[in-house]
């Protein structure tokens, strides 16, 4: 459909009566604040179904971030459900087919699994369904986010059912009788506009300003990804993301177009070496992640710092929770957030626009103006999505815990975990398919954790000398409680 602007003067006629209300009327079936991945995924899937979507954006200008820019391979196939896989084409969208985690300098290879397990949606619920039969591993995707961006716009202006407008959405317009929210008030050129639907989403992206009233919970951040942009560097193991292991907090490199690579270093709050007395992040940046680079990086990197055009994101965990506001949804990073470590925020966001439009099917919900049934349908979405977000999220945070160990428990956890790794097999398949967004079973998740700390257990006590066993025994236990300490509030998180 076509993108306005500003409220058209009416034309003769128009062929579709809906797209009548949606242009001249600014009233539609859904509502949607905010053209970002989240946004952009649900217009198409909520087209997809037939409903009338007004898909509301503040800057149609391509974006520029630094993170949402590798799509792991349940994503990809989410894409691939609402018919946009062609939105990877023509983006120099670079192969991503695993991990390489380097840890002190040693490596290890992580490809993305063989066998995986495959998910339906079925009645709104994601079921594994068997093994895979192909010896072809899948693949994620890495891009430049800006770009990949535009691809799901230009989609969602071209989708049967879906008005794009540029508009500066300002508040939620609600019944003063019941609370129920009937859509929004923005400003269209300096001008005051009004827009109403039976469902309003709100994907306004991780600094959503209508979140605060409206959920329990809210983000909190421990550390910022740093990120520049290297010019033909050479990667260790090219087509993969890589995950580097220090004294620190980790950094990540994976390239973003033929040219392209992204460095993204975490720096904690309150870092000493990143202060204004050391250099700065700069100094940080200089000192002690150039150093612990492999060789090939390092002088890419130093070009990219002396560049500078460094930027910065906060890493931000938010707690999902269930929509209770009559006629609206909060979806997205404005919703649901996790450390960015793994890269599966956009997986979570595309695979949330299919459940959506399958549980809001006008045969499941034939009028979205009954309060009652999307509020049941809301509710439902909370939980259906935990096959696959609780696994993202946890993992997220728990991984980001090892990986950025400060004590001695939390080192010896990070050490279990890379030679846990380096065993191969169903040691890095389980693992990195959960990552993928392949496997969606939280007690795989579960079970991987916990073999980790066993296992650091195990090299705590019988990797000193014989005479120390039985002390070593003692103060393995406290590796274990460690263990628990990091997960079980995140699971908590999930089921509360």
């Amino acid at each position: 459909m076509p993108f306005i602007r500003d409220t058209p003067s009416p034309p003769p006629s128009l062929a579709d009566p809906r797209e009548e209300r949606r242009r001249l009327h600014h009233d539609a079936d859904v509502v949607i604040v905010g053209g970002g991945i989240a946004g952009c995924a649900t217009a198409v899937s909520l087209s997809n179904r037939g409903r009338s979507v007004i898909l509301l954006e503040r800057s149609l200008k391509e974006p520029d971030r630094i993170v949402g820019e590798l799509l792991q391979p349940g994503g990809v196939a989410a894409l691939e459900k609402l018919g946009l896989s062609h939105c990877l084409e023509g983006i120099d969208a670079v192969k991503v087919r695993g991990y390489d985690v380097i840890y002190y300098g040693t490596e290890v290879e992580i490809p993305y699994p063989k066998e995986a397990s495959t998910v339906n949606h079925t009645d709104g619920v994601e079921q594994v369904e068997g093994k895979g039969k192909s010896d072809e591993r899948p693949e994620g995707r890495s891009f430049h986010h800006g770009r990949f961006v535009q691809k799901l716009r230009a989609a969602a202006l071209t989708a049967p059912n879906v008005t794009v407008i540029e508009t500066t959405v300002t508040e939620l317009i609600k019944c003063g009788h019941t609370g129920q929210v009937l859509g929004v008030k923005s400003f269209t050129r300096g001008d005051q506009d009004y827009f109403f639907g039976s469902l309003t989403i709100v994907a306004d992206g991780y600094a959503s300003k209508f979140r605060k009233d409206i959920l329990p919970y809210h983000p909190t951040s421990r550390s910022k990804f740093w990120g520049l942009e290297l010019r033909d560097a050479t990667l260790p193991l090219p087509l993969h993301g890589h995950v580097l292991l220090g004294d620190g907090a980790p950094s990540l490199l994976y390239q973003i177009g033929t040219h392209e690579t992204r460095a993204l270093i975490d720096i904690p709050e309150n870092l000493p070496s990143a202060s204004i007395q050391n250099g700065g992040v700069k100094g940080h940046l200089r000192k002690v992640v150039l150093p612990s680079l492999p060789a090939c990086v390092q002088p890419s990197f130093e070009e990219a710092i002396e560049r500078g055009q460094l930027r910065s994101m906060p890493n931000s965990w938010l707690p999902s929770s269930v929509n209770k506001t009559p006629g609206l949804m909060i979806l997205g990073d404005a919703m649901n957030m996790r450390h960015p470590l793994t890269g599966g925020g956009m997986t979570v966001a595309i695979n949330d626009a299919v459940l959506l439009g399958e549980l809001l099917n006008p045969q499941r919900i034939p009028k979205l103006s009954d309060t009652g049934a999307v509020l049941v349908a809301m509710r439902r979405f909370h939980w259906s999505r935990k096959g696959l977000t609780s696994v993202v999220n946890i993992l997220a945070q728990a991984l980001y815990s090892l990986f950025a160990a400060n004590d001695s428990q939390l080192k010896a956890l990070q050490v279990g975990c890379f030679q846990y790794f380096q065993c191969g097999g169903q040691c890095i398949d389980g693992p990195v398919g959960l990552l993928a967004g392949i496997i969606r079973q939280p007690f795989v998740l579960f079970y991987h954790f916990f073999a980790v700390a066993l296992y650091a257990m195990y090299l705590h006590i019988f990797s000193a000398n014989p005479l120390m066993w039985p002390v070593n025994t003692i103060t393995s236990l406290g590796i274990f409680w460690k263990a628990c300490i990091v997960i079980f509030p995140y699971i908590w998180s999930e089921i509360r």
